[in-house]
Order: structure tokens, then C-alpha cells, then sequence
């Protein structure tokens, strides 16, 4: 069975920008996931354009689903690991609208 896109989002909450205590879910940071056959895409951005951290937090996004695809295919013993292909965008540009409500509680925001 492949992975699904609440069980990614899940995974991605336990990555984070190192520059913010939030995850990168509740930042709203996440424009996208798409899982299709041997596939998972995500169309993410960084908080402002040109992030020099930008290419870590991808690549620690792309660990995390990694991570449980791979714990999938063990459970499963059949499956096979999908491409997992993380993109970078800056359109449209993050703002602080994007922050979910529990975001907004980590950050002390009201």
C-alpha cells in the first residue's frame, strides 16, 4: 500500500526550520504533496527567498519521508521504495498567514 499524504505530513512534522521551533508543517511552509504510483513529490518553501538553509531543510525533508518509506517497505516485504522528489519554490512567497493555529502557539503568537 503506498504511503499517504497524512502519513507524510506527519513525517515532515518532525522536521524544522533550524532558525524557528516550529515545525515545518505548522509554518506552513508545505505547498504540496503529491503520491502517486512509485512517487512522492512536495512543493515546499522557506520563510524568506533565497534561504541559505533552504537546500538543508529539503534534503531533511526528504530523509524523513525516506525514512518511513523505508519502514513501510520492511513492514510490507513487498514494496518497493518510491522516488521521493522534494522542490524548492519561492511562488508563492511564504508569509506569516501560512503559520497554523498550533504554530502560532509554539511561537507565542496570538
Amino acid at each position: 500500500m503506498p504511503l499517504t499524504k497524512e502519513e507524510i505530513l506527519e513525517a515532515l512534522r518532525n522536521v524544522y526550520d533550524p532558525e524557528i521551533p516550529v515545525d515545518i508543517v505548522n509554518l506552513g511552509l508545505i505547498y504540496d504533496v503529491h503520491v502517486g504510483e512509485g512517487v512522492v513529490r512536495v512543493k515546499m518553501t522557506t520563510t524568506a527567498s533565497g534561504c541559505p538553509v533552504g537546500n538543508l531543510i529539503a534534503a531533511e525533508a526528504r530523509k524523513a519521508i525516506g525514512k518511513l518509506a523505508e519502514t513501510r517497505c520492511v513492514l510490507a516485504r513487498h514494496e518497493s521504495m518510491p522516488e521521493i522528489e522534494v522542490e524548492l519554490v519561492d511562488d508563492p512567497p511564504w508569509d506569516e498567514a501560512r503559520v497554523s493555529e498550533d504554530g502560532r502557539r509554539m511561537l507565542g503568537w496570538r
